[in-house]
Formats: C-alpha cells, sequence, structure tokens
C-alpha cells in the first residue's frame, strides 16, 4: 500500500531525502560483479576496468565483454540497413503510424527552437558568436527490462534537427536471443538512423568514446541508461560530451480535491512502473483524495503487468505527502526539483508561475506526464536527481557548439589595448600586457 505521510519531517527523512548515486550495492549486485570479474569491485571499479580493456583492444574486448556480462555472441555489432527496414516490416501498422506520429510532433517541437548566429559592430569592429552543429553523436537506448524505443526518438530527433552529420545509436542484445527488438528498429527507420549497433552497457559507452576499428568515436554521448552506463559516462566526460548523469526517472504531483483520484493513482504507477528505484510521490493538502488515490493504486496495481516492480519502487521511494495548502504542496515539488513535476489542480496555471524548478511542467490533468514520454514534442530525457535545479532536458543546443567571432578593427584595437595590459600587469602576466602594448606602440 502506498503510505501517506501526515507529518513533513517524516518525509523529509525518506522519500523526500535523495539517496546519493553512490550508495553501497546491493548484495545482488556484488555477487553479479564478484562472479563477472572473480573478485570483490564495486561498480564504478568495474566499469573502469571495462573502459580500459576497450580502449586498449578494441572490438576484441567488446566481444569478450558482452559474452561475459550479457551471455551472448555478437560477431558483427552493426545491424544492416536491410534488417532495420524488414523489423519495420514486421510491425503493425497502427504502431508504425504512432511511431510516425510521435516523430512528427518530436521533430516539430524542436525546430521550433532557434539557433541563432549574430553579429554586432556596435562595440568597434565585427563580434558574434556562429553555431555549428556536432559531427558525430551517439545515442544510447536502453534495451533492459523493456526495449524502449521511444527513447530513441526523443534523443536521435533533437540531433538531427540541430544539424548534426552523423547520429549513431546504440542498444544491448537481447540476452536470450542476442537480437535486438523490432520495435527499436522500427523507430530507428522511422527516425531516418541508419546506423544502428547491437551491443550495450559500459562497453557501448567505451566503444563510443574512444572508437574501435568497428565503432566510429562520437562527439557526444547522449541517452539514459543503468547504473553500469551512467557511471561509465561519467568517467569518459572530458574525452567526450555528455547530455547528463540520468538517475531512476521520477515523477511529482501536486494535487488538489478537485483532481480524479483513479488519474493521479494511474500516473503514479505509469511512473512506478519504470524502475524499482523509480520515484512517484503525491503532495496534497486533501486527505479525502490521498486516501482515494492510496485506494486506487492498490486495486490498479493488481492488473498491471509489472506489479512486482510498481510494489518495490512505491515502497521504497514512493509516498503521498500531506501538505497545509496547495501552496506548500508546489513549495515542496519545486525544492524537490523533479525530472517530472505534474500540477492536477484548478487553475494549474496559477501556480505553474510558483515553478522554478522541474525537468519537465505537466499543467493540468490533460497534460499527463505518459504523453510527455511518448508524443507530446519535447524529449523526455529530462534532469533527474534533483538536477532540474540546473540542466535541461535534452534539447537542440545540447547538439550544437557556439565559437565566438573577434574581429576588430584598427580604432577598436587601439581603444582596448591599454586596459588589457593595465590588467594583465594587475594579474602579473607581464608577457599578455606586452602583447597589448605591442599594439599600441610597435617599437
Amino acid at each position: 500500500m502506498l503510505k501517506i505521510y501526515t507529518d513533513l519531517e517524516d518525509a523529509q527523512r525518506t522519500i523526500l531525502n535523495r539517496r546519493k548515486m553512490d550508495a553501497a550495492a546491493p548484495d545482488s549486485l556484488k555477487h553479479s560483479l564478484r562472479r563477472s570479474f572473480g573478485r570483490e569491485l564495486t561498480p564504478a571499479e568495474a566499469v573502469t576496468e571495462i573502459l580500459a580493456d576497450v580502449r586498449s583492444r578494441g572490438d576484441a574486448a567488446l566481444r569478450e565483454w558482452t559474452h561475459r556480462l550479457d551471455g551472448v555472441q555478437v560477431e558483427r555489432f552493426e545491424i544492416e540497413q536491410a534488417e532495420i527496414a524488414a523489423a519495420a516490416d514486421r510491425m503493425p501498422r497502427e504502431l508504425i503510424e504512432s511511431l510516425r506520429f510521435a516523430a512528427d510532433r518530436i521533430r516539430r517541437f524542436h525546430a521550433c527552437q532557434p539557433l541563432p548566429s549574430w553579429t554586432t559592430h556596435e562595440l568597434g569592429g565585427t563580434l558574434g558568436q556562429k553555431l555549428t552543429p556536432l559531427e558525430r553523436v551517439g545515442v544510447y537506448v536502453p534495451g533492459g527490462t523493456a526495449p524502449l524505443p521511444s527513447t530513441l526518438l526523443m534523443s536521435a530527433i533533437p540531433a538531427q534537427v540541430a544539424g548534426v552529420k552523423e547520429v549513431i545509436a546504440m542498444t544491448p542484445p537481447d540476452r536470450r536471443t542476442g537480437t535486438v527488438s523490432d520495435v527499436i528498429l522500427a523507430a530507428a527507420y522511422v527516425a531516418g538512423i541508419n546506423t544502428l549497433y547491437r551491443l550495450g552497457g559500459a562497453q557501448a559507452i567505451g566503444a563510443l568514446a574512444y572508437g574501435t576499428d568497428s565503432i566510429p568515436r562520437v562527439d557526444k554521448i547522449v541517452g539514459p541508461g543503468n547504473l553500469f552506463v551512467t557511471l561509465a559516462k561519467q568517467q569518459v566526460y572530458g574525452l567526450v560530451g555528455l547530455d547528463g548523469l540520468a538517475g531512476p526517472t521520477e515523477t511529482v504531483v501536486v494535487a488538489d480535491g478537485s483532481a480524479n483520484p483513479a488519474w493521479v493513482a494511474a500516473d503514479l504507477l505509469a511512473q512506478a512502473e519504470h524502475d524499482v528505484l523509480a520515484t512517484a510521490i503525491l503532495f496534497t493538502p486533501a486527505i479525502t483524495l490521498a486516501e482515494a488515490v492510496q485506494v486506487e493504486v492498490s486495486r490498479q496495481m493488481e492488473e498491471r503487468g509489472r506489479a512486482a516492480i510498481i510494489a518495490a519502487s512505491l515502497a521504497g521511494q514512493g509516498g503521498i505527502v500531506i501538505t497545509r495548502d496547495v501552496e506548500e504542496a508546489v513549495r515542496l515539488a519545486d525544492e524537490f526539483a523533479p525530472e517530472h513535476l505534474c500540477l492536477a489542480t484548478e487553475h494549474p496555471e496559477h501556480w505553474q508561475a510558483l515553478i522554478t524548478h522541474a525537468g519537465g511542467l505537466f499543467s493540468g490533468e490533460r497534460s499527463f506526464e505518459v504523453l510527455g514520454d511518448y508524443v507530446a514534442g519535447p524529449s523526455h530525457t529530462m534532469p533527474t536527481g534533483g538536477t532540474a535545479r540546473f540542466a535541461s532536458p535534452l534539447n537542440v543546443w545540447d547538439f550544437v557548439r557556439i565559437t565566438s567571432l573577434i574581429a576588430l578593427d584598427d580604432e577598436t584595437c587601439a581603444l582596448l589595448s591599454p586596459h588589457a595590459a593595465r590588467i594583465a600587469s594587475a594579474e602579473q602576466l607581464d608577457a599578455h600586457a606586452q602583447a597589448a602594448l605591442f599594439r599600441i606602440n610597435p617599437s
């Protein structure tokens, strides 16, 4: 049963107290690492070993680690374009239409985001900025407990809109069959992704960061993954760019007495079914609504195929927090800075103005988070773990780089150089100062 917290301090000690990413690994994970590596290792140490091996031995290491960790023998990593097209042909027409519908909305949304290059002559000479798309981007598409074609669309299409020359996708093979899910291949077909590799985990991140004989090195890696993918992204940062370090997914709902308890419960369950570490929290001042949602969660969960995952998620990180009023609920939700923040209230536009920390803000019960996962338009790759305080959802700006343009005329050079020389001297950088003084008095 989803717990109701009437004591705010109790909630803040428990479900509102975020777990650190370096929390102790569960016993099952420790056992798995010991079996795979033959000794005690932390997840970060295991990732370091995998990355070093991939960097040193390339494709041979990729094959060995895929066999050792996933139990899959892979000879050829790249998936043929004919195989991608064939998978699309095998899909039900209705599903292909929905994937195309989603892709079109994602593309149109991101096409609205401006990417301006500009110049000005108001400061003397010519100053400005030039935007250039990245040349090659790697998109990681999880395929663990469930295939996620939506992640491929949500990550690859903004890159295409930004003008990235080459977008390649990486997704793990199924442990039972050694193949990639048809629905992910179909999404690649719909998105126009022609380069797709059957490879997952830390070894896939290493391949994208370092490059191998079979897989080209990329400029940036985007897309969420499990703990090992996230740790690998963290360790290769600086060699390549990253979109961020995605933690477990999370949704916070703020609701008042007008909300539909069945809908609120359904939204919480939809979040919880992602992962046993997913977070689903409701803030409300309405105890009657809280109790009705609690009943609905129990009733609806019995009908869900991933009920065991949902139950673990709700027991670990889920809950209903009773607040004094809606204003306090909004304040607490904003302080939590969730990936998804849903306003299931009367006049949500009023409360929307008070939200400053959220990856995605879903205003009103018809703007529920599941639509954001698939078809609303914005990328569903959003900041997690409280990083919405400073980070943004994946967008076209993630796939461009800015070059500052500086082309000064003689008059402006003469005006600026004495000031530069004085500041350089104050910093005790006399070579800097002299470089400026030479422009004033070349002799």
